[in-house]
């Protein structure tokens, strides 16, 4: 029986910022042994790899462009160096592959083909972001992205909040960071003044910003979110 190839989940840094600042040596290391990768943006992973290893011949690398435009039919053909008894990196945009992040339809196409999947450890904006947060660690949830509808956000902002209440649950939410201004305008108008928001942008980088207030707090301070990557966290006590 053929010898399979292992896919390696390699996080990357967040934004501008030294990668083995946030970066473990094994991330180093796997980024030395392996040359196919599947990737969200050709363009930025190279930069990635770059920063971590300036010596790795660009010319090397063989990658794969997987995003939303991505056609299904194409997976199968991107695993088809691990098939062939390769080892390849799995990259995200920023953070870690896999959480909310188009690569874990490739991480379960792998366990579909019985290729062993090897997580490395790395920045996850949701993670850090609860850690950060003085909400309940024990219990929290990750909602992904908000609607867009004014009223379908409303509805599932005031479902949010008396589910965290109800089930003493952290609720965590990411909306699109061009749009991050006219959300924390939402929260303050739709959510209840006792309600706790953690606001945590920018993670990582130089630029960080980490609060968690009352909703009646938040309401008197005025922050500049717009297109800086965020992580919007809520608990009503």
């Amino acid at each position: 029986m053929k010898q399979l190839g292992k896919l390696y989940l390699i996080p990357t840094t967040m934004g501008e910022s030294d990668p083995m600042d946030v970066l473990p040596q094994t991330v180093k290391r796997s980024i030395e042994l392996i040359n196919h990768y599947i990737v969200e943006n050709e363009k930025t992973a190279r930069k990635s790899i770059k920063a971590v290893l300036p010596e790795k011949k660009q010319s090397d690398l063989v990658l794969f462009t997987l995003n939303k435009r991505t056609e299904s039919s194409e997976h199968l053909s991107f695993i088809q160096p691990l098939l062939e008894g390769q080892n390849m990196g799995l990259m995200s945009e920023a953070g870690c592959p896999g959480v909310a992040d188009p690569g874990a339809v490739i991480v379960k196409l792998a366990h579909e083909k019985g290729i062993q999947v090897v997580p490395l450890v790395g920045p996850s904006s949701i993670l850090l972001a609860m850690m950060a947060s003085g909400m309940n660690g024990q219990s929290f949830t990750f909602n992904g992205y908000l609607p867009i509808d004014k009223d379908e956000k409303k509805t599932a902002l005031k479902y949010f909040e008396r589910i965290s209440q109800d089930k003493n649950q952290s609720q965590i939410f990411i909306e699109t960071p061009y749009r991050n201004n006219k959300l924390v305008d939402d929260l303050v108008q739709i959510l209840n003044p006792s309600t706790h928001l953690c606001i945590a942008t920018d993670i990582t980088l130089p630029t960080e910003f980490i609060k968690t207030m009352r909703i009646s707090d938040w309401k008197k301070l005025k922050v500049d979110l717009h297109n800086r990557p965020t992580i919007f966290i809520i608990h009503k006590m």
